[in-house]
């Protein structure tokens, strides 16, 4: 880290982007051989499913319905075969560009000797706890949703029908949602790094994220939110210009796509770095001061093969509380 420990707590919204920056400016040579071997796949996996996607459901809106229904019933079945390929190849490279960046920082800020070929060997190894972890918020997610039904049907019934009043309460309904739904991503966020970082993975690291990130939310969720808007920006740019652009040569649509491609890679690249610092910054918020020796030997254990529970917690990241 370009900081010592104690100053990561001062940095705002501008200085975790700089200090993100100074990151992958230090570590050039190494997260470009990540970009290349994950990340550029995972952003073309990505596109590419924006591509196919919109080519269904243009289909499916333009079906011809003297069509025997046994043609549209495989059209479905190859609709949700390709849905269910695309959430399995997004899945690997999501958690594995995620595994293989916040190991990176961890030995850039251990002042480790690192080369891609030992990142890309530590990472199967951190990928189970991810995996869990990863679960764990789509069991969040999924049980929010459902709760957001159950209020939204509460609304309906009770003051939905009401004009003014039942417009200004969804208004706000709607509001709180996108909330709560930035809170369990900034969670989910947070949960990764200390996944990969401490003993904790899953549902306990979900708890220790949420309480790391006290004092530091409205910064997390305005940064993820920043990040998720460009990245939406991206993508339905990308599906105007080079999907459903009819008055743009094929020439002109490869070259947008290859510029909204490398958009999406670098901002890929920048949020998962951004949630790595964002977690020193909790850390040192909460005067939780990392110590690199250990952390160091919590990521020689990925290294050896040999992590395991017990020896997890005998090379914890130390804590100093200062209270």
């Amino acid at each position: 880290m370009e900081r010592a420990q104690e100053e990561m707590q001062f940095l705002g919204f501008f200085g975790i982007f700089k200090e993100s920056y100074k990151l992958i400016f230090s570590g050039r040579k190494i997260f470009s051989n990540i970009t290349l071997a994950l990340i550029l796949p995972l952003s073309f996996v990505y596109l590419v499913y924006a591509h196919v996607y919109s080519f269904f459901v243009s289909k499916f809106t333009a079906a011809d319905y003297d069509i025997p229904s046994q043609l549209i019933s495989y059209d479905w079945l190859y609709f949700w075969l390709f849905n269910a390929a695309y959430f399995i190849l997004f899945s690997i490279f999501s958690l594995f560009s995620t595994a293989a960046v916040v190991y990176t920082i961890a030995c850039i800020y251990t002042a480790r000797e690192l080369a891609f070929k030992e990142v890309m060997s530590v990472v199967p190894k951190i990928l189970k706890r991810l995996i869990v972890t990863f679960f764990s918020i789509f069991v969040a997610i999924f049980f929010y949703l459902v709760a957001t039904v159950v209020v939204l049907i509460v609304w309906a019934i009770s003051v939905g029908s009401i004009p003014t009043v039942g417009l200004t309460v969804l208004a706000i309904l709607v509001i709180l949602f996108i909330v709560g739904f930035l809170y369990l991503t900034t969670i989910w966020h947070l949960a990764s790094s200390i996944s990969v970082l401490e003993e904790a993975y899953g549902f306990p690291a979900m708890v220790k994220s949420k309480n790391l990130i006290k004092g530091k939310l409205w910064l997390g969720i305005s940064i993820f939110f920043i990040l998720n808007l460009a990245m939406g920006f991206n993508q339905i740019a990308f599906k105007r210009l080079v999907v459903e652009g009819t008055n743009i040569g094929m020439g002109e649509k490869i070259v947008y796509g290859i510029i909204f491609f490398l958009l999406l890679s670098t901002m890929i690249l920048f949020g998962l770095v951004i949630q790595t610092v964002i977690y020193f910054v909790c850390k040192s918020y909460h005067h939780e001061n990392i110590d690199k020796a250990a952390l160091s030997d919590h990521l020689q254990l990925y290294l050896l093969g040999e992590y395991t529970p017990s020896k997890a917690k005998d090379c914890q990241l130390q804590v100093n509380q200062y209270k």
